[in-house]
């Protein structure tokens, strides 16, 4: 499928304490660079015609804000831990201003999350002022959302099965650790790979800095982020300056163009 020339926000990098971490007294949380600001990761996906975000973290209200995204066509999810359901409640913004639901792509253990976390969505009496949703399945086909093609990419976070996403030449993953091969021939020929590594020490359920390097390399990808990053991997300047261009660490409101 055609992909139109796309802009990637990065809404957030961090994992899902956010950094700095609430009471932590390291140098990461008490750096003053901008850049070791992190809230919980997202992307914002837009054509010239088609606005989405892949997960609502609980800083989705303010990423909306401080990116001054005001029209929003769909929300794609990539699973149903807090970090990335938590927000669904403020697209009632977007409700109300565009007069019609919110298109909602997820899988069915997603959707399951999604029932109990918010069922006063779901309910059959409706309060008024409410999300209004539109719940769409994703199954390991592909699918449209205005203009902008996306393929769904199983992923493995531990033992629960975790969605990435394709746009065009473009792929973002995030919590994994593990990528069957098949899988991995859906995010080759990518010119452009985020993935999650979260820090340097081993994680029973994420990639390591070395590890999401490595998948970047192995796969062949001319340019790779990382983002779902902890305070426990360092400062962001200092790693980035351990790292060739081609591998960086990403960063609030980082934009790429495509």
């Amino acid at each position: 499928m055609h992909c139109p020339p796309l802009t990637i926000t990065f809404l957030g990098t961090g994992t899902s304490s956010g950094v700095p971490m609430i009471a932590c007294p390291c140098e990461v949380c008490h750096s003053y660079n901008s850049k070791d600001k992190r809230l919980r990761s997202s992307i914002l996906v837009q054509s010239a015609t088609t606005s989405l975000v892949v997960d609502t973290t609980p800083d989705f209200r303010y990423q909306m804000l401080r990116s001054h995204v005001t029209k929003l066509d769909a929300v794609i999810f990539t699973h149903p831990h807090k970090d990335h359901i938590a927000g669904l409640d403020d697209i009632r913004g977007y409700n109300f201003f565009s007069h019609k639901a919110m298109e909602v792509y997820s899988n069915e253990l997603t959707q399951q999350a999604l029932r109990n976390e918010f069922h006063y969505i779901f309910s059959d009496q409706k309060y008024p002022g409410i999300p209004a949703v539109n719940l769409h399945t994703i199954t390991g086909e592909s699918f449209i959302v205005g203009d902008i093609p996306v393929q769904p990419i199983k992923v493995w976070h531990l033992k629960m099965p975790v969605l990435g996403f394709r746009f065009g030449n473009f792929c973002y993953i995030t919590d994994a650790n593990k990528i069957d091969a098949e899988e991995k021939e859906k995010i080759k020929g990518s010119e452009i790979l985020i993935l999650n590594a979260l820090r340097h020490k081993h994680h029973i359920s994420h990639f390591t800095l070395s590890e999401a390097i490595a998948l970047a390399d192995e796969l062949k990808i001319p340019q790779a982020y990382f983002t779902h990053i902890s305070h426990q991997l360092g400062l962001h300047e200092k790693i980035n300056k351990t790292l060739p261009t081609q591998r960086q660490l990403a960063y609030d409101l980082q934009e790429i163009i495509l």
